[in-house]
């Protein structure tokens, strides 16, 4: 079985329906009934979260997503290849690591035109 044929998508209202039906598979009574400390432990050992800094929300910004211009473009077929390797969403992989060279090299240009910044 492919992984998009288990994930499903719900509304607000869809979650909130199932929950008041008893159909919500989340234990609320036992995560609220934990102490801070058993918390603590559980998001220190949760692997998803290992490799994340504590203070990574300090340089987070709210993005307004804009609207996407479809473009044909001729590419390595060994780097199609790698970013299809890496699963569903390939292509907004693909737009990230340009916007991030995009972001860069801005970063460079406004630094050699005005110098290092002092802030």
């Amino acid at each position: 079985m492919e992984k998009r044929d288990v994930i499903k998508s719900y509304t607000a209202a869809n979650l909130e329906d199932r929950r008041a039906r008893g159909e919500s598979r989340t234990d609320l009574a036992r995560v609220r009934a934990k102490s801070d400390a058993e918390l603590e432990r559980d998001i220190a050992s949760d692997p998803d979260l290992r490799d994340i800094p504590e203070d990574w929300h300090m340089a987070a910004e709210a993005v307004m997503p804009v609207p996407k211009k479809l473009l044909s473009l001729r590419l390595d077929a060994e780097v199609i290849e790698w970013f299809r390797s890496q699963g569903p969403g390939y292509q907004t992989r693909m737009n990230a690591v340009l916007r991030a060279f995009v972001e860069q090299r801005t970063k460079q240009t406004t630094t050699t035109a005005h110098g290092p910044s002092s802030a």
